[in-house]
């Protein structure tokens, strides 16, 4: 089946176990990427069954991370639609209406194995150095005498009943067709004893039942691709198209990445978390494009994408299914493009909560003053309040060392000072037109270098060493709070 056939409908169906991360995030995209081409339908699936492994806080942030990607949905567990519920733990008794079907139809058996029974098997079998699998005890125990034994109050699971014989061919969309030996596949429990269905039956009911035509997900559903794909031909279903994405590896890119990476990566200012990258200063933007490159391209010139660009671009042709390595340097590269396309409004408005997270209270109107002469400067929205943190101080304190420059000494500097008061207080505003030549015409008189005189001023204005453009600073800072700072460096250096 083409992507044309039919109506395309996606679901991406995360579980609330954990944060939601860069594959996560990438599978979301790419489901996302495709309706908005084909014009269908975007299903969020909470596949919450797992209660054992649930974290209270893990849907909030899966939503959150989402919208944060610019990523919405047509049908959800907080939009409804036809084919809802659109959460897992709501739809138990559907699930166990469709193993009983199985069971019926000889697709499926209880298993009344205990744990301990289970796993001397697998202790023998390794020690057989077999491939762990069930050995079938339960397998042809008549349905009737199973029911009796449920309802005298025996423990159960119920299983798969895979076919042992022949094999199971599976085509996978990026990497053509998947052929194993029946005989490979184990008799997988599909409902457990507390009768949740886990994935593997649940999954394929909910992707029927909504009319999934196209399921994007992980790589690390392949090895069960041809369970899947046997429990819908049980059923006398029709597949979907299977596309599993490629693996991403560490920024080495020897081995897997995995979650237990990401406590190392954020002491460099990096995590595989979605929420984590916006804490750390990441746009979205840049972030979605990052993602929609490891493992899909359209062609190998053009790498700077915004949304509707990927939307206009994306095909599942381009798809590659080779390991893509994480490429942090290369994030923080598309952060520096995509803040600099910002407008200066937008920009103005995501740096706020970073001066704010940072004790400053930065006003719109001064951020969006600020910010033109940030914007070429800043790789990232958390470093806008360390090099502009200094407009929204009463006062700095530049260090002695920092004012005296190199090639002077504190007299030398503090003179600097004050023939700088003496020029700036006898302007009428202090600003680029106004400022700058008279400056120059200083550094002359002195027969000293321009990053000798502008050094002392800077530091004296801004506290720092490097800042935004001087002079424009200073316009914003305003003349009075300009001259205090200047005469506040003035007396430093005379006592120095």
């Amino acid at each position: 089946m083409s992507e044309n056939q039919k109506e395309v409908r996606v679901r991406f169906a995360p579980s609330p176990t954990g944060r939601l991360h860069l594959g996560g995030g990438r599978t979301a995209l790419y489901n996302y990427l495709l309706v908005k081409k084909m014009g269908g339908k975007f299903i969020l699936r909470i596949e919450d069954t797992d209660q054992k492994r649930y974290v209270e806080t893990a849907e909030q942030e899966i939503i959150d991370g989402l919208h944060w990607l610019g990523i919405d949905w047509d049908e959800g567990p907080d939009k409804g639609g036809p084919y809802g519920p659109y959460r897992q733990s709501q739809r138990k008794e559907i699930y166990q209406r469709y193993a009983e079907q199985l069971i019926d139809q000889g697709d499926a058996f209880y298993c009344f194995c205990s744990t301990d029974r289970l796993s001397e098997m697998k202790r023998l079998q390794q020690q057989r150095k077999e491939f762990p699998h069930y050995d079938g005890l339960c397998r042809d125990i008549p349905v009737e005498e199973a029911r009796k034994r449920i309802a005298a109050g025996e423990s159960y699971v119920i299983r798969f009943k895979t076919p042992k014989e022949g094999t199971t061919t599976v085509r996978d969309l990026l990497r053509g067709e998947i052929t194993v030996e029946n005989k490979t596949i184990d008799d997988y429990i599909i409902v457990k004893s507390d009768g949740w269905a886990l994935y593997h039956l649940a999954a394929m009911v909910d992707d029927h039942l909504m009319k999934i035509s196209h399921v994007i997900r992980g790589s690390e559903w392949i090895p069960t691709l041809p369970l899947h794909h046997l429990i819908l031909k049980a059923f006398g279903w029709d597949e979907p198209v299977w596309i599993h994405l490629s693996v991403f590896l560490k920024p080495s890119g020897k081995g897997k990445m995995s979650k237990r990476e990401s406590a190392d990566l954020i002491k460099d200012g990096y995590s595989i978390f979605l929420t984590d990258l916006k804490d750390l200063g990441y746009v979205d933007e840049a972030v979605t494009n990052w993602i929609a490159l490891m493992g899909w391209s359209y062609d190998d010139r053009t790498e700077i994408f915004n949304m509707s660009q990927l939307i206009d671009a994306f095909s599942l042709e381009h798809l590659n299914p080779s390991p893509a390595a994480i490429n942090f340097t290369k994030l923080d590269y598309f952060n520096g493009v995509h803040i600099r396309m910002l407008e200066i409004d937008d920009l103005a408005q995501r740096i706020q909560p970073y001066f704010e997270a940072d004790g400053y209270t930065a006003d719109l109107d001064t951020l969006k003053k600020i910010t033109p002469i940030i914007q070429e400067r800043i790789a990232g929205l958390d470093e806008a309040p360390k090099i502009a943190g200094f407009f929204f101080e009463k006062e700095v304190h530049p260090k002695l060392e920092d004012l005296v420059q190199k090639g002077l000494d504190a007299a030398q500097c503090a003179d600097i000072a004050t023939k700088s008061y003496q020029i700036l207080s006898a302007l009428p505003v202090i600003d680029k037109d106004h400022g700058e030549p008279e400056m120059r015409a200083l550094v002359e008189e002195l027969a000293l270098k321009p990053a000798q005189v502008f050094g002392v001023l800077r530091v004296a204005v801004t506290g720092q060493k490097i800042s935004p453009p001087l002079f424009e600073s200073m316009e914003i800072i305003g003349q009075d709070v300009v001259l205090e700072r200047i005469k506040n460096a003035e007396k430093m250096l005379k006592a120095a």
